[in-house]
């Protein structure tokens, strides 16, 4: 998903981690680094068709938080809801897991999230150098 050092990213090199698109991703994908989730419990999995990397903004329960999708996928659950997945990579190289709906989908210029990747790192402008 990252380049070689598996670490995280600023404002200016968020483009060269890796996006997972060879489908739906498997247990095996996650174990070897390739993918950030596999979901086993749920029927009709397909790819999300959208760019990747994707800089996004999620909303999460602990406040807004920058991150980069890098893996998208929907599926249907067995109560017939259907499911936007996104795999996420945070500034510091940690990766989660998203809805769709509790994100933010961004470009690389919003303001917001220059701030929250800055903030992640430890860098207080969030402009470039």
């Amino acid at each position: 998903m990252t380049d070689e050092d598996e670490g995280g990213y600023d404002v200016d090199d968020w483009g060269r981690l890796k996006a997972f698109t060879r489908g739906v991703a498997t247990l095996e994908d996650v174990q070897a680094r390739a993918a950030i989730f596999a979901l086993a419990d749920t029927e009709n999995a397909r790819v999300l068709e959208m760019p990747l990397p994707q800089p996004l903004i999620w909303w999460s329960d602990d406040g807004e938080q920058a991150a980069v999708a890098v893996q998208a996928e929907v599926h249907d659950t067995q109560d017939g809801e259907t499911m936007e997945v996104l795999g996420l990579v945070f500034p510091d190289g940690g990766g989660g897991v998203a809805l769709m709906d509790d994100v933010d989908l961004v470009d690389d210029t919003d303001p917001m999230w220059r701030r929250l990747v800055a903030a992640a790192i430890g860098d207080e402008t969030g402009e470039p150098d």
